[in-house]
């Protein structure tokens, strides 16, 4: 008789709801050992982005993906988007914040993704991001290195995981009290390079992360033609000779993170300046090699907003809330779940609170905040009623993936994205982590 096959349902509900670090570590092999098995393979985007920066082709922005809540459930509906329009440029993505909130370490995210994919039959490269890997400007006033160290250790954690992008955000370091730009970004691309370096450093065998900067923090002020030169000459300079640098760069244009809310809980229609994403992407790809510009907190903008991202030749846009405020707003979430997690809300999220917000604004605010601790009642709600809400959410993953003309591009995905596959090994004497990378037979 032979083995009985591996339930890929019940390993990832055991990985979700488990606590214990070395179960999630065993469960998350299985599953990657079994992906490699079906052709699914964590991949990097590095090659695809270089070759549009190079002007081999344009035409459709990436969107990349955060998934805070039914990560297992909404992967499964892109993935369902992804065949059915015949798309391969798209990323699943998770930032270091939200990594706590939502209690979802780098090992789980990865393999749910990729066991999303087995589920629905999916092949080839699967491209997963930390989003955000940001510096705190406060802590790093206080201690550079150990706030650059911590960063450190979450990329490796996140690399070791299945993590071949990484977004670094150091924007949080410019100093706009300098008058003088190249000051202004001086933290900014001195840390980005640093984290670049030590990415080169310990990637896997054969496999060229794809690393993104990020020049205007999301929510201040818009990027201009000169931070974004004053920021990649900083960079290149402080780049060690003959290492590979970013493919791609993070600019604000117009959004904040969530959107704005109004006191009724309704989020404001935002003006996002096109015109401007469209220089700073024209001039990261021209003077640079970049694949373009990034756009952060689009997933609130108008609907009629979005075709314009292909338009203006944005390279990568970035999706999260949305997604969140349709599993809380789904006529399929339970009503006494979401007012338990209210409650929850106004004891554990009071000092969150301000003077003169109201409830609404309150609740729209803090409710990603207790996604992490009711992880479990969510993912315990029927099979029947996560898919319901799914089936919802995956409406608007085909409405974007349309609109971003992300379509009919798996082939050439495949063209630039070599698959390999990537095997840890230990080093004999200490922790340190050697990958070795393998072609796909």
């Amino acid at each position: 008789m032979g083995r009985k096959p591996l339930d890929i349902e019940k390993l990832v509900l055991d990985l979700i709801i488990s606590d214990d670090i070395n179960l999630k570590k065993s469960l998350a092999k299985k599953i990657q050992d079994l992906a490699y098995k079906k052709g699914v393979y964590p991949s990097s985007i590095h090659s695809l982005y270089m070759a549009r920066g190079k002007g081999e082709f344009s035409g459709f922005t990436v969107p990349a993906i955060n998934l805070r809540s039914m990560t297992y459930d909404l992967a499964k509906a892109i993935f369902r988007v992804a065949k059915r329009n015949n798309s391969g440029a798209f990323i699943f993505e998770i930032a270091k914040s939200e990594m706590g909130y939502t209690a979802q370490p780098p090992i789980e995210y990865a393999a749910v993704i990729l066991a999303a994919a087995i589920k629905e039959g999916y092949i080839g490269p699967v491209f997963i991001q930390g989003d955000h890997f940001q510096a705190n400007a406060k802590k790093f006033q206080e201690n550079q290195d150990k706030e650059i160290e911590g960063i450190k250790a979450l990329i490796q954690e996140s690399i070791e995981a299945g993590f071949y992008n990484i977004d670094i955000d150091s924007s949080t370091l410019v100093d706009l009290s300098k008058t003088d730009i190249n000051k202004q970004q001086y933290f900014n691309y001195e840390v980005c390079a640093k984290l670049t370096q030590f990415i080169r450093q310990i990637q896997p065998a054969g496999i060229e992360v794809s690393v993104g900067g990020e020049i205007g923090e999301v929510g201040s002020k818009n990027s201009t033609p000169e931070d974004l030169r004053a920021f990649m000459l900083g960079f290149k300079d402080r780049l060690r000779k003959g290492r590979t640098g970013i493919s791609k760069i993070s600019v604000q244009t117009g959004t904040s993170h969530g959107g704005v809310v109004l006191p009724d809980g309704t989020v404001a229609q935002v003006k996002l300046d096109f015109e401007t994403l469209k220089t700073l992407s024209k001039i990261a790809r021209e003077e640079f090699g970049l694949s373009g510009a990034v756009q952060h907190g689009a997933s609130t903008l108008p609907a009629e907003a979005f075709h314009k991202f292909p338009e203006v030749d944005t390279a990568e846009v970035h999706l999260a809330t949305e997604f969140q405020n349709m599993i809380y707003e789904s006529r399929h979430f339970p009503a006494e779940l979401k007012k338990k997690i209210y409650e929850w809300l106004k004891v554990n999220a009071a000092s969150e609170k301000k003077d003169g917000e109201t409830e609404e604004q309150f609740f729209y605010k803090t409710r990603k905040k207790a996604l992490g601790p009711f992880k479990k009642e969510i993912m315990g709600l029927s099979k029947e009623v996560r898919d319901a809400i799914a089936a919802e959410i995956e409406q608007k993953f085909e409405f974007l993936f349309k609109q971003l003309n992300n379509v009919n591009n798996k082939e050439l995905v495949d063209k630039y994205v070599i698959l390999k596959r990537v095997i840890i090994r230990k080093r004999k004497e200490g922790k340190q982590v050697v990958h070795d990378g393998e072609g796909a037979d």
